[in-house]
């Protein structure tokens, strides 16, 4: 699953338009340990980093990652279709947030005041609609993937799964 994800960066696609932030919400909704549901996002980020290449906001994309990780160990109690919808899309909202507030701090593209910030988040907007898209996609993936096979398969179903 790391490797097709990493993968899946390198292979031409719109912006933002990954797997990562989907298999992140599910894997803090899925994997029995939490450490592995952290570990996921960040591998599948350092692997294809290696090859995309690696650049001051890591600290910053990485952390968004482990908080849509957070997001789906909340999720873990609240999960029907409405609420990992409302999740995925949350998911995509926290990312563009926190990535393009580092932007604006630790990049020189914008004018550090409120403009600044503001013109920061418009220019990004096309991003977020990748996002939410992508997100969306690989959200009903995983989740409707495994719907799917738990309905096919009984001893995946929920408590029955030692991951």
């Amino acid at each position: 699953m790391i490797l097709l994800a990493a993968a899946s960066r390198l292979a031409p696609h719109p912006p933002n338009f990954s797997p990562v932030a989907a298999l992140a919400l599910f894997g803090g909704v899925q994997f029995a340990d939490r450490r592995l549901a952290f570990a996921v996002p960040l591998a599948v980020m350092f692997l294809s980093d290696l090859i995309i290449g690696l650049h001051a906001l890591i600290p910053v994309v990485y952390g968004s990652f482990l908080l849509i990780v957070g997001l789906g160990i909340w999720l873990r109690h609240h999960r029907n279709v409405r609420w990992i919808t409302g999740a995925t899309v949350i998911s995509a909202v926290l990312f563009y947030v926190t990535t393009n507030f580092g932007v604006w701090i630790l990049d020189d593209l914008y004018p550090k005041m409120f403009t600044g910030l503001a013109e920061c988040y418009v220019a990004a907007l096309p991003f977020l609609r990748n996002a939410v898209f992508g997100n969306l996609f690989f959200s009903a993936l995983l989740f409707g993937g495994l719907a799917l096979a738990e309905t096919r398969f009984a001893q995946l179903r929920e408590g029955n799964v030692t991951a």
